[in-house]
């Protein structure tokens, strides 16, 4: 049994849209445990130390600056998701990146839609509702950037004997 955390983020376009308790209801209703749990207003910095030069490699420089910028321009719903494979299986519940492309039934699938190419075209950025991390590296570091220990809490859920 692997039991993993990992961070998810609501974007500032989840939280404007009031679809944070729609969220969290889908990973709790899943049996994934949620450590860590807080809202905050992302500066500058923690921006940056989220989205890393790695991302300005795959999508451009001018993709991460709106995505830094993005994140500033509301508050942010950061959580640490605990479970068996948590990580694999929070990226199935928020589904493909590209909101065009994540299936109905997850949380891309069901709030969001748009291409990258018209998001290019417009030049916006991609507002998907949420981020979750891509491997346990990730989300080691990411949870580092959100979170500090203290605010990492360990319990038990009444239903673990279902699911752990």
């Amino acid at each position: 049994m692997a039991i993993e955390q990992t961070l998810v983020l609501i974007k500032p376009d989840g939280v404007q849209r009031g679809l944070v308790g729609e969220v969290i209801r889908r990973f709790e209703q899943r049996g994934l445990k949620i450590s860590a749990l807080k809202m905050v207003q992302a500066d500058e910095e923690t921006s940056k130390k989220h989205y890393t030069d790695d991302i300005s490699k795959r999508r451009g420089e001018h993709v991460r600056k709106q995505l830094i910028d993005f994140f500033k321009t509301g508050p942010v719903v950061a959580m640490v998701i605990e479970g068996v494979d948590a990580i694999e299986n929070v990226r199935k519940l928020c589904g493909a990146t590209e909101s065009k492309a994540a299936l109905p039934g997850t949380i891309r699938g069901d709030f969001s839609h748009v291409s990258y190419s018209h998001a290019d075209e417009k030049k916006i950025v991609v507002k998907n509702i949420i981020h979750a991390s891509s491997s346990k590296e990730d989300a080691k570091t990411e949870i580092s950037v959100w979170f500090n220990k203290e605010e990492i809490h360990t319990y038990k859920r009444s239903d673990e004997e279902h699911v752990w």
